[in-house]
């Protein structure tokens, strides 16, 4: 049987941030990977957790789907937090054994001592910002993608050797014209492509 992690690392801003719209996702990406017969386990990083036992599902799982707000052009802190403790946590034992370089090997490169190798991920984003700021000379990210614009998050996961998968995000999710079908067909239809029947 598959193996999916559903990671949800919103972080609540009372009144602003309450993560309904990261829940819903997150709701329709079970759907999706049940259909499909996975088992299912599920963080939610700010309802706590206990590294020991997220490296014990981060072994278990053959996909990590990651769902985050994007607060300040990033990770929020918790999630970050998050990150850093238990990747680090998984060293020599789940994440990493080394930075994958050797003394008596130079063709040893940088970032090649993972231990997830075989692991798949897909981000999923939701952003205040409209898409037109994304691969847009002109645009506030300067022309910059998506992923290149969350670069840190996709290096952590390929520094342990977990290979990435079409990443997915939503925008303009403050608009009052924001709707939420349209957000969840768009969803579905990345997880059919990254995931074809």
């Amino acid at each position: 049987m598959k193996h999916v992690l559903l990671l949800n690392l919103h972080q609540k801003y009372e009144g602003f941030a309450n993560g309904n719209l990261t829940k819903t996702l997150l709701n329709e990406a079970k759907i999706f990977f049940e259909a499909r017969g996975y088992e299912i386990r599920e963080t939610v990083v700010d309802e706590g957790y206990n590294v020991a036992e997220e490296l014990e599902k981060f072994k278990w799982a053959d996909l990590f789907f990651v769902q985050s707000p994007v607060y300040w052009m990033g990770l929020p802190w918790l999630a970050k937090k998050y990150m850093d403790e238990v990747f680090s946590g998984g060293n020599g034992s789940v994440t990493f054994i080394n930075d994958g370089r050797s003394r008596d090997d130079k063709s040893k490169k940088y970032g090649s001592g993972g231990l997830m190798n075989g692991k798949k991920y897909m981000l999923s984003f939701t952003y205040n910002c409209p898409t037109s700021e994304f691969n847009n000379l002109n645009g506030f990210f300067e022309g910059m993608s998506i992923d290149q614009a969350n670069i840190a998050l996709h290096k952590t996961f390929q520094f342990c050797g977990v290979h990435p998968l079409k990443s997915y995000s939503v925008h303009d999710v403050y608009k009052s014209d924001f709707k939420i079908d349209d957000a969840l067909h768009t969803l579905n239809r990345t997880l059919k492509e990254n995931f074809p029947e």
